[in-house]
């Protein structure tokens, strides 16, 4: 396959997660062998919108709109978040920043200070209240016909509860203090990456979308 070949069938995640990225792209070379996910490090800098959506999938939308108009490629983008039982849904779209806005290239210590703060806030609830789940919307912009612009969000939950020690070195965020339903011995930080990418939330959710991704992109 040609490079030019390759060229035309790359789809833009707004984001600077590499494990994100590298997560997207397992899911969607199942559909389209050929596909190249670029992250906001591989394109011109431009102004990314502020998440200040109340909704998992308002903030997704937000996100892959700005990318298509920044970068002219078919994009992709997720919000995801932890919702607890015990804290009413809480930290939901704030997930990333519950402990306070993560400092610039500091991702790990926010994720540590998110944890540690997530389980200071539960040392007192039983186990059996604790409850939890894993939610991720994701949206999918691309062009249409002359000036005209798709777009569609797919949804996918994880269930299961929060423990009440870190576990693990895999994933990222919170998956080192969550146990899933399906799983309930390991946290998914401890799960093999195609596990978890089978049960996650973020995994049913590209699973659902990316036969639509895969058609869009060999169609262009």
């Amino acid at each position: 396959m040609s490079d030019l070949d390759r060229l035309d069938q790359r789809v833009f995640l707004a984001t600077r997660n590499v494990k994100k990225l590298q997560e997207m792209e397992r899911i969607l070379r199942e559909h389209a062998p050929a596909v190249v996910v670029v992250g906001l490090d591989d394109v011109t800098t431009y102004d990314e919108p502020v998440e200040d959506q109340p909704t998992f999938e308002g903030n997704a939308l937000l996100k892959a709109r700005a990318g298509l108009a920044a970068t002219g490629l078919p994009t992709l983008a997720d919000d995801s978040g932890l919702c607890v039982d015990a804290l009413n849904g809480m930290p939901g779209v704030l997930s990333a920043r519950w402990s306070g806005p993560p400092a610039p290239g500091q991702k790990d210590e926010a994720d540590r200070r998110n944890n540690e703060l997530l389980l200071a806030q539960l040392a007192d609830v039983p186990d059996e209240r604790r409850g939890a789940h894993f939610a991720s919307a994701v949206a999918f912009c691309y062009p249409v016909g002359e000036g005209g612009v798709a777009e569609h969000v797919v949804h996918g939950e994880m269930p299961g509860r929060i423990i009440r020690e870190q576990r693990g070195s895999g994933g990222f965020g919170y998956d080192v203090v969550f146990v899933a339903d399906e799983h309930a011995g390991l946290t998914t930080a401890e799960l093999d990456p195609a596990e978890k990418d089978r049960i996650s939330h973020r995994g049913r959710a590209l699973r659902e979308i990316a036969p639509l991704v895969a058609d869009v992109l060999t169609g262009l």
